[in-house]
């Protein structure tokens, strides 16, 4: 076989092999707070909604928002999120963390707020309006 092409056929699976383990570290499983305290040390999705009812707020000595949220299956848990409180926080509909549960406090770095689509809302309200027409 000509060097090139060895050189190649080398170049090609070192570079699979390096797309294929980075892309591995950002595919997380969604789970709710149950199974996140299983799988204490790796890194879960938790998808929920905020529990107005309950204390939140940001503490400024560990520079963290704390609030607890209620997951699919109906647990609540106090999560610590590493970073500031998002705008669009109160309007959330839905919350999705990324992080880790230990001691029964799940610990984000990474949050997603879903708020409710100002399109849908528009589209609603012309179907209303056709709909008189």
């Amino acid at each position: 076989m000509k060097p090139r092409l060895i050189f190649g056929i080398i170049f090609m699976v070192a570079f699979t092999s390096l797309v294929l383990y980075n892309f591995s570290g950002s595919i997380g499983t969604y789970v709710n707070f149950e199974e996140a305290a299983y799988r204490s040390g790796s890194s879960t999705y938790v998808i929920g909604t905020w529990v107005r009812d309950k204390p939140h707020g940001f503490n400024s000595q560990s520079r963290s928002f704390n609030f607890y949220m209620q997951d699919e299956a109906g647990n609540v848990r106090r999560v610590v999120y590493n970073n500031a409180k998002p705008q669009n926080f109160e309007d959330a509909i839905q919350l999705v963390v990324k992080g880790t549960m230990k001691n029964n406090i799940f610990y984000s770095d990474d949050m997603l707020v879903k708020c409710p689509s100002k399109y849908n809302d528009q589209s609603l309200e012309m179907t209303a309006a056709e709909s008189a027409i």
